[in-house]
Protein backbone atom coordinates (compact mmCIF):
# COMPACT_ATOMS: atom_id res chain seq x y z
CA UNK A 1 0.00 0.00 0.00
CA UNK A 2 1.25 3.48 -0.84
CA UNK A 3 2.28 5.89 1.90
CA UNK A 4 -0.62 8.21 1.05
CA UNK A 5 -3.11 5.39 1.34
CA UNK A 6 -1.55 4.21 4.61
CA UNK A 7 -2.18 7.61 6.16
CA UNK A 8 -5.71 7.87 4.79
CA UNK A 9 -4.85 10.68 2.36
CA UNK A 10 -6.82 9.27 -0.53
CA UNK A 11 -7.25 11.34 -3.70
CA UNK A 12 -10.80 12.25 -4.82
CA UNK A 13 -12.72 9.29 -6.16
CA UNK A 14 -10.41 6.72 -4.60
CA UNK A 15 -12.09 3.55 -3.29
CA UNK A 16 -10.52 2.12 -0.14
CA UNK A 17 -10.39 -1.47 -1.41
CA UNK A 18 -7.70 -0.65 -3.99
CA UNK A 19 -3.97 -0.20 -3.53
CA UNK A 20 -3.81 2.97 -5.60
CA UNK A 21 -5.60 4.91 -8.33
CA UNK A 22 -3.87 2.98 -11.10
CA UNK A 23 -5.16 -0.33 -9.77
CA UNK A 24 -8.64 1.14 -9.41
CA UNK A 25 -8.57 2.42 -12.99
CA UNK A 26 -7.39 -0.93 -14.36
CA UNK A 27 -10.07 -2.79 -12.40
CA UNK A 28 -12.76 -0.48 -13.73
CA UNK A 29 -11.59 -0.86 -17.32
CA UNK A 30 -11.41 -4.65 -16.93
CA UNK A 31 -14.96 -4.75 -15.58
CA UNK A 32 -16.26 -2.71 -18.52
CA UNK A 33 -14.43 -4.88 -21.05
CA UNK A 34 -15.92 -8.01 -19.48
CA UNK A 35 -19.35 -6.43 -19.78
CA UNK A 36 -18.70 -5.48 -23.41
CA UNK A 37 -17.69 -9.07 -24.16
CA UNK A 38 -21.15 -10.18 -22.99
CA UNK A 39 -22.65 -7.51 -25.23
CA UNK A 40 -20.59 -8.81 -28.16
CA UNK A 41 -21.99 -12.28 -27.50
CA UNK A 42 -25.51 -10.84 -27.37
CA UNK A 43 -25.29 -8.88 -30.61
CA UNK A 44 -23.14 -11.60 -32.16
CA UNK A 45 -26.00 -14.06 -31.75
CA UNK A 46 -28.34 -11.70 -33.61
CA UNK A 47 -25.79 -11.12 -36.38
CA UNK A 48 -25.25 -14.86 -36.75
CA UNK A 49 -28.97 -15.57 -36.94
CA UNK A 50 -29.37 -12.81 -39.52
CA UNK A 51 -26.55 -14.19 -41.69
CA UNK A 52 -27.92 -17.75 -41.52
CA UNK A 53 -31.43 -16.71 -42.55
CA UNK A 54 -30.05 -14.39 -45.21
CA UNK A 55 -28.28 -17.37 -46.77
CA UNK A 56 -31.47 -19.42 -46.60
CA UNK A 57 -33.70 -16.67 -47.99
CA UNK A 58 -31.26 -14.61 -50.02
CA UNK A 59 -33.67 -13.18 -52.62
CA UNK A 60 -36.20 -12.22 -49.96
CA UNK A 61 -33.56 -10.45 -47.89
CA UNK A 62 -32.30 -8.60 -50.97
CA UNK A 63 -35.84 -7.43 -51.64
CA UNK A 64 -36.26 -6.40 -48.03
CA UNK A 65 -33.00 -4.47 -48.05
CA UNK A 66 -34.24 -2.45 -51.02
CA UNK A 67 -37.16 -1.27 -48.88
CA UNK A 68 -34.82 0.55 -46.51
CA UNK A 69 -33.81 4.15 -47.13
CA UNK A 70 -30.01 4.36 -47.26
CA UNK A 71 -30.15 8.12 -46.71
CA UNK A 72 -31.57 7.59 -43.22
CA UNK A 73 -28.98 4.97 -42.30
CA UNK A 74 -26.09 7.01 -43.70
CA UNK A 75 -27.20 10.16 -41.88
CA UNK A 76 -27.46 8.31 -38.58
CA UNK A 77 -24.02 6.77 -39.15
CA UNK A 78 -22.54 10.25 -39.58
CA UNK A 79 -24.35 11.47 -36.44
CA UNK A 80 -22.96 8.63 -34.31
CA UNK A 81 -19.42 9.12 -35.61
CA UNK A 82 -19.69 12.75 -34.53
CA UNK A 83 -20.95 11.64 -31.11
CA UNK A 84 -17.93 9.38 -30.66
CA UNK A 85 -15.67 12.35 -31.39
CA UNK A 86 -17.40 14.60 -28.85
CA UNK A 87 -17.29 11.82 -26.23
CA UNK A 88 -13.56 11.43 -26.78
CA UNK A 89 -13.13 15.21 -26.45
CA UNK A 90 -15.02 15.17 -23.13
CA UNK A 91 -12.65 12.53 -21.77
CA UNK A 92 -9.64 14.40 -23.09
CA UNK A 93 -10.84 17.60 -21.45
CA UNK A 94 -11.00 15.84 -18.08
CA UNK A 95 -7.57 14.27 -18.58
CA UNK A 96 -5.97 17.65 -19.28
CA UNK A 97 -7.71 19.47 -16.44
CA UNK A 98 -9.97 21.68 -18.52
CA UNK A 99 -12.74 23.63 -16.83
CA UNK A 100 -15.84 21.64 -15.96
CA UNK A 101 -17.86 23.81 -18.32
CA UNK A 102 -15.88 22.50 -21.26
CA UNK A 103 -16.38 18.88 -20.19
CA UNK A 104 -20.10 19.49 -19.76
CA UNK A 105 -20.23 21.12 -23.21
CA UNK A 106 -18.79 18.05 -24.91
CA UNK A 107 -21.01 15.69 -22.91
CA UNK A 108 -24.16 17.63 -23.74
CA UNK A 109 -23.14 17.78 -27.39
CA UNK A 110 -22.73 14.00 -27.31
CA UNK A 111 -26.22 13.72 -25.84
CA UNK A 112 -27.60 15.98 -28.56
CA UNK A 113 -26.09 13.74 -31.24
CA UNK A 114 -27.50 10.66 -29.49
CA UNK A 115 -30.96 12.23 -29.23
CA UNK A 116 -30.73 13.30 -32.88
CA UNK A 117 -29.98 9.71 -33.85
CA UNK A 118 -33.04 8.45 -31.98
CA UNK A 119 -35.18 11.27 -33.33
CA UNK A 120 -34.24 10.47 -36.91
CA UNK A 121 -34.83 6.77 -36.28
CA UNK A 122 -38.24 7.13 -34.60
CA UNK A 123 -39.69 10.24 -36.24
CA UNK A 124 -38.49 9.80 -39.81
CA UNK A 125 -37.27 6.29 -40.62
CA UNK A 126 -39.65 4.13 -38.59
CA UNK A 127 -42.54 6.49 -39.33
CA UNK A 128 -41.73 6.15 -43.03
CA UNK A 129 -41.71 2.35 -42.66
CA UNK A 130 -45.11 2.48 -40.93
CA UNK A 131 -46.60 4.64 -43.67
CA UNK A 132 -45.24 2.21 -46.26
CA UNK A 133 -46.88 -0.70 -44.35
CA UNK A 134 -43.66 -2.66 -43.93
CA UNK A 135 -43.70 -2.90 -40.11
CA UNK A 136 -44.39 -6.55 -39.13
CA UNK A 137 -47.47 -6.85 -36.95
CA UNK A 138 -48.62 -3.27 -37.65
CA UNK A 139 -50.54 -3.57 -40.90
CA UNK A 140 -47.74 -5.22 -42.88
CA UNK A 141 -48.83 -5.50 -46.49
CA UNK A 142 -47.44 -7.87 -49.09
CA UNK A 143 -46.77 -6.38 -52.50
CA UNK A 144 -47.68 -8.21 -55.70
CA UNK A 145 -44.18 -7.85 -57.14
CA UNK A 146 -42.76 -9.89 -54.26
CA UNK A 147 -44.62 -13.03 -55.29
CA UNK A 148 -43.53 -16.02 -53.22
CA UNK A 149 -40.81 -13.92 -51.56
CA UNK A 150 -43.34 -12.11 -49.36
CA UNK A 151 -42.92 -14.17 -46.14
CA UNK A 152 -39.13 -13.90 -46.43
CA UNK A 153 -39.38 -10.14 -46.84
CA UNK A 154 -41.42 -9.91 -43.67
CA UNK A 155 -38.81 -12.03 -41.92
CA UNK A 156 -36.12 -9.57 -43.01
CA UNK A 157 -38.14 -6.66 -41.61
CA UNK A 158 -38.53 -8.57 -38.32
CA UNK A 159 -34.74 -8.84 -38.10
CA UNK A 160 -34.38 -5.19 -39.04
CA UNK A 161 -36.73 -3.86 -36.37
CA UNK A 162 -35.49 -6.21 -33.65
CA UNK A 163 -31.80 -5.49 -34.28
CA UNK A 164 -32.15 -1.73 -34.69
CA UNK A 165 -34.63 -1.64 -31.81
CA UNK A 166 -32.18 -3.31 -29.43
CA UNK A 167 -29.53 -0.86 -30.57
CA UNK A 168 -31.92 2.02 -29.83
CA UNK A 169 -32.46 0.65 -26.31
CA UNK A 170 -28.69 0.73 -25.76
CA UNK A 171 -28.62 4.31 -27.03
CA UNK A 172 -31.29 5.31 -24.52
CA UNK A 173 -29.29 3.68 -21.72
CA UNK A 174 -26.23 5.58 -22.94
CA UNK A 175 -28.12 8.89 -22.75
CA UNK A 176 -29.02 8.09 -19.15
CA UNK A 177 -25.36 7.41 -18.35
CA UNK A 178 -24.33 10.69 -19.98
CA UNK A 179 -26.90 12.54 -17.89
CA UNK A 180 -25.30 11.15 -14.72
CA UNK A 181 -21.85 12.17 -16.01
CA UNK A 182 -23.04 15.73 -16.58
CA UNK A 183 -24.31 15.89 -13.00
CA UNK A 184 -21.07 14.46 -11.65
CA UNK A 185 -19.03 16.95 -13.68
CA UNK A 186 -21.14 19.85 -12.39
CA UNK A 187 -20.35 18.66 -8.86
CA UNK A 188 -16.58 18.72 -9.58
CA UNK A 189 -16.20 14.96 -9.33
CA UNK A 190 -13.58 14.72 -12.08
CA UNK A 191 -9.98 15.88 -12.34
CA UNK A 192 -6.80 14.88 -14.21
CA UNK A 193 -6.24 12.34 -11.44
CA UNK A 194 -9.75 10.86 -11.53
CA UNK A 195 -11.91 10.56 -14.62
CA UNK A 196 -12.60 6.81 -14.63
CA UNK A 197 -16.42 7.08 -14.97
CA UNK A 198 -15.95 9.19 -18.09
CA UNK A 199 -13.45 6.77 -19.59
CA UNK A 200 -15.51 3.67 -18.82
CA UNK A 201 -18.71 5.25 -20.12
CA UNK A 202 -16.83 6.27 -23.25
CA UNK A 203 -16.00 2.63 -23.93
CA UNK A 204 -19.69 1.77 -23.77
CA UNK A 205 -20.67 4.67 -26.04
CA UNK A 206 -18.03 3.80 -28.65
CA UNK A 207 -19.13 0.16 -28.57
CA UNK A 208 -22.75 1.11 -29.29
CA UNK A 209 -21.55 3.29 -32.17
CA UNK A 210 -19.51 0.43 -33.63
CA UNK A 211 -22.51 -1.90 -33.41
CA UNK A 212 -24.51 0.55 -35.50
CA UNK A 213 -21.81 0.62 -38.19
CA UNK A 214 -22.12 -3.17 -38.48
CA UNK A 215 -25.91 -2.90 -38.58
CA UNK A 216 -25.74 -0.26 -41.28
CA UNK A 217 -23.46 -2.43 -43.40
CA UNK A 218 -25.47 -5.65 -42.93
CA UNK A 219 -28.97 -4.25 -43.32
CA UNK A 220 -28.56 -1.35 -45.73
CA UNK A 221 -25.47 -1.95 -47.84
CA UNK A 222 -24.67 -5.62 -48.39
CA UNK A 223 -28.23 -6.87 -48.70
CA UNK A 224 -27.73 -7.07 -52.44
CA UNK A 225 -28.22 -3.37 -53.09
CA UNK A 226 -24.76 -2.85 -54.62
Amino acid sequence: MTEAAAHGAHPPGFAHQFEDMQQQREAGNLGMWVFLVTEILFFGGMFTAYIVYRLLHYESFVTGSHLLEVKFGATNTYVLICSSLTMALAIRSAQTGKRKGQIIFWLILTMIFGALFLGLKFTFEWRHDYIEHIVPGFGFQYRPEWGSLGPGVQMFMCFYFFMTGMHAVHMIVGLGILTVLVIMTARNKFSPGYYAPLEISGLYWHFVDIVWIFLFALLYLIGGRY
